[in-house]
């Protein structure tokens, strides 16, 4: 049964997030990354209200103070460069740079957490980065580093790096207390660090149409969904190995963007994604 549970929960990992950034590229036309990242937390904290019991009676150590700070922190700027990155790129392309992840998660976790990743499972990540680079191509020069010098590229690749250190956090945060306060605890501070940007920055949040509201309060339950979805992998599985699996929702997004907003080079994306899914399996073998 708990294996089952595990493939439902990477299902929805996989799915949520690239119909996050559908709704969250719409939205970014409209309103700034601090206004939709500020809704989305609001929205996410106030369903976490009927379960915060369980906060009272935790106890708390310095450790998990500054971990769940730090944690929320790296979380909340992640996310308004991810938005502001949809808003500017494809995200067909942006997606699967997420395949990067793998590296960095694999990194972390090797010092901060001990986990050893196997042979075939760092095939599987080689075979990932791969096929990513038939996805992160430009239609006339094909792949190249001068790539690189895109502004939502860049972002991209800064709100990858900055979650797959918050993935890191995170397993800590589960280890020491459990899936469901880790969840609530990153709604509050995703929340805290998200408002206490639009006090320095200044920007408005006011949502002035029900179509919006309707659109940010799906993004909302995406991201909850992802969220806690990841924390039940991560309680379940290495960082590492949890991070490279979810590479497969790249295929999701290649898809969305092409279909939703007509995005290009759609087979060249798809061989790539095969390339993606092979490594993946790769990395499921124990």
């Amino acid at each position: 049964m708990d294996k089952i549970l595990l493939l439902l929960f990477i299902l929805i990992r996989i799915f949520s997030s690239p119909v996050a950034s559908i709704f969250q590229k719409k939205l970014s036309s409209i309103y700034s990354s601090f206004t939709i990242n500020f809704y989305t937390y609001f929205i996410l904290s106030i369903l976490c209200l009927y379960n915060c019991k369980q906060l009272i009676s935790f106890d708390y150590t310095v450790q998990f103070i500054v971990l769940v700070f730090s944690c929320g922190f790296l979380c909340t700027i992640g996310m308004l460069c991810m938005i502001k990155a949809v808003n500017i790129g494809e995200i067909s392309v942006l997606g699967p740079i997420n395949s990067y992840k793998s590296i960095i998660g694999l990194i972390i976790a090797f010092f901060l957490l001990k986990e050893i990743p196997s042979i075939t499972a760092l095939i599987g990540v080689i075979l990932i980065i791969f096929g990513s680079r038939y996805i992160f191509i430009d239609e006339k020069n094909g792949f190249n580093f001068s790539l690189l010098k895109r502004k939502d590229i860049q972002l991209r690749f800064l709100a990858m790096t900055l979650t797959a250190i918050e993935a890191v956090l995170l397993k800590k945060i589960i280890i020491i207390s459990s899936v469901e306060i880790c969840f609530m605890f990153w709604c509050f501070m995703g929340l805290f660090w998200s408002f206490l940007l639009l006090l320095l920055t200044g920007k408005p949040t006011k949502v002035n149409s029900f179509k919006s509201f309707v659109s940010i309060f799906v993004i909302s339950l995406c991201l909850g969904l992802m969220q806690y979805s990841t924390n039940f992998v991560f309680e379940r599985m290495d960082v590492g190995l949890s991070l490279s699996v979810f590479q497969l929702s790249s295929i999701v997004t290649v898809l969305f963007g092409w279909k939703i907003f007509k995005e290009t080079n759609i087979r060249l994306k798809l061989f790539g994604c095969l390339i993606m899914i092979i490594g993946s399996c790769l990395i499921l073998i124990k």
